[in-house]
């Protein structure tokens, strides 16, 4: 979630789109969306900003419909099919819009359960003592100096690299390899420095470092992160 900062001018928005009539509601939210497909880098440093703009005023003039609807039954109902494909759309667009941060990722090498049964020695065991991540909000210390900053839905790193659709909340490994930030609606995005990748992670959580991240779904046990990635070596 974002900031009190964030919050508190995008429920201004929602109350005003939900007082005003809904045909004055829509202009801009479709100006907004039209916004985010232009490749402009000064729209593109406000892309944060339009996406919460999108995001919190679609449900005011869902409401403003349906008090223009009556109220009732069916203008509830319309408001919902509104706000479905309302954000039906909008997650569509953020990802397009977020295309390039994604990685393909090739599936971990598994052996089958037959053959690892009649292998005469198992996997070899190692207990892997992990740093934790340390989190921070908005401004995040790089061990290799100076700092990445949080603004308008993006981290700038020291080193001129750029992570954005990200949320306020990121950290560094201890190495400074690796940079590690949260995604919108959960995951994690990852940047490895030192092979100038990105990877955009759903449903995955950071639980520390070891030679690089370590990575967990859910209730999952933590798997490291060449592992998750089916790279070896």
């Amino acid at each position: 979630m974002g900031s009190r900062r964030e919050r508190l001018p995008a429920l201004a928005w929602l109350l005003l789109l939900a007082i005003v009539p809904w045909w004055l509601g829509v202009p801009p939210l479709l100006a907004g969306a039209a916004a985010l497909m232009v490749p402009s880098d000064r729209l593109r440093a406000h892309a944060g900003a339009i996406r919460r703009g999108l995001r919190w005023g679609l449900p005011g003039v869902l409401f403003a419909l349906q008090r223009a609807l009556g109220g009732d039954a069916f203008a509830w109902a319309m408001a919902l099919l509104g706000a479905l494909v309302g954000y039906t759309l909008l997650a569509g667009l953020e990802a397009w819009l977020d295309r390039n941060l994604r990685e393909p990722l090739a599936p971990a090498e598994t052996r089958d359960w037959p053959a690892l049964a009649l292998a005469p020695a198992g996997p070899p065991a190692a207990i892997v003592e992990l740093d934790p991540p340390h989190w921070s909000e908005g401004r995040c210390v790089d061990p290799r100096g100076g700092e990445a900053h949080w603004a308008d839905g993006r981290y700038r790193l020291a080193d001129g690299n750029v992570v954005g659709g990200a949320e306020p909340r990121a950290a560094f490994s201890p190495d400074g390899r690796w940079f590690a930030a949260g995604a919108p609606r959960g995951g994690l995005i990852l940047l490895d420095r030192g092979k100038g990748r990105r990877y955009r992670l759903h449903g995955w959580d950071l639980c520390g470092w070891h030679e690089g991240p370590w990575l967990a779904r859910g209730t999952g046990p933590a798997m490291a992160w060449k592992e998750v990635f089916g790279q070896r070596g």
